[in-house]
């Protein structure tokens, strides 16, 4: 009588892919392994190991003994089990724990900026704003203490404001295409098209003619902010007040070397940031004399700070 078969889990010491296996014998499983895993001859024979702890599995009446969907780790001749490659499997599981919960502390930070003064929204970034956006309403009811209502009416207000920033970036698009194709009237038409199609990064760098090398020793500003200014249109939109400030300190050269920009195109970037900021500024300093006015109060009411935004 044929012994049953029994349901096993194989991988690779380093893979993440698992192949479901039914095996009657140790042997036959190492056989399926084998061929499965396309585990070369020459790298023969094939020994396996439980991929909880490594303990290498040789015994017919010990894989006799184990459980159905035991996972096993096929290792090919001269590789060693390491804990490192422990369940490497679901290694993607613990990333994303981590992943989730660095995005739940960076909402929660967001909202408590908003819950010390809400006219922080006019000086967060647009991924700052999208992030709270997406929160869903009764978390941030909860953070902040409101009613899901009003937190209904700050998301709006929040898509607004992403909204009023997006819709001048495409003005500014719109008035760079112009430009260019006025300074090309032979063919505008040709100038407009090739303007909509090629991506902002191909743009900056037909438009520069240095050599310079890498940003890394020649500027403070971080990869990300870099990124951002060279290729996001009107990148002074999307980035926080903060990034903006650092954009400013910094050296016109350094900067222009950094992005692979002549000097001049990092100074109207510069220019642009300045104006940006001081805008923001503004209209932060437009909001607290409103609120001083409001009857004496320390802080104006949810309701009427966001009524009084979205009246602008």
């Amino acid at each position: 009588m044929a012994a049953p078969l029994k349901r096993c889990l194989l991988r690779r010491r380093d893979g993440r892919e698992q192949h479901g296996v039914a095996a009657s014998c140790l042997r036959e499983l190492r056989d399926k392994a084998s061929g499965i895993l396309a585990i070369d001859k020459a790298r023969e024979p094939i020994t396996l190991v439980l991929a909880e702890d490594g303990t290498i599995v040789d015994d017919e009446d010990y894989f006799l003994c184990l459980p159905a969907n035991t996972k096993f780790v096929a290792l090919a001749k001269n590789e060693k089990w390491s804990s490192k490659s422990l369940d490497s499997g679901t290694a993607w599981l613990s990333e994303s724990v981590d992943e989730v919960d660095s995005a739940a502390e960076k909402w929660k930070q967001l909202a408590r900026q908003l819950k010390d003064d809400l006219s922080n929204i006019i000086l967060m970034s647009e991924e700052d704003l999208q992030v709270l956006i997406d929160v869903p309403r009764s978390d941030l009811a909860e953070e902040l203490a409101q009613s899901q209502t009003k937190i209904q009416v700050l998301q709006d207000t929040l898509q607004q404001v992403l909204d009023r920033r997006e819709e001048e970036r495409q003005s500014r698009q719109l008035l760079e295409l112009y430009l260019e194709a006025l300074k090309n009237e032979d063919s505008v038409l040709s100038k407009v098209a090739e303007s909509e199609i090629v991506p902002r990064k191909e743009m900056d760098v037909v438009d520069t003619g240095t050599s310079s090398t890498g940003p890394s020793a020649k500027t403070a500003l971080s990869d990300q902010i870099l990124a951002a200014l060279k290729e996001k249109p009107a990148p002074e939109l999307c980035l926080d007040s903060q990034d903006l400030e650092l954009v400013l300190k910094e050296d016109t050269q350094a900067l222009a070397s950094a992005l692979r920009w002549d000097k001049q195109k990092a100074e109207a970037l510069q220019q642009a940031c300045d104006q940006e900021l001081s805008k923001r500024l503004q209209q932060v300093q437009t909001l607290h004399s409103l609120r001083s006015m409001s009857k004496g109060k320390k802080t104006l009411p949810w309701g009427d700070w966001i009524s009084s935004k979205r009246k602008k």
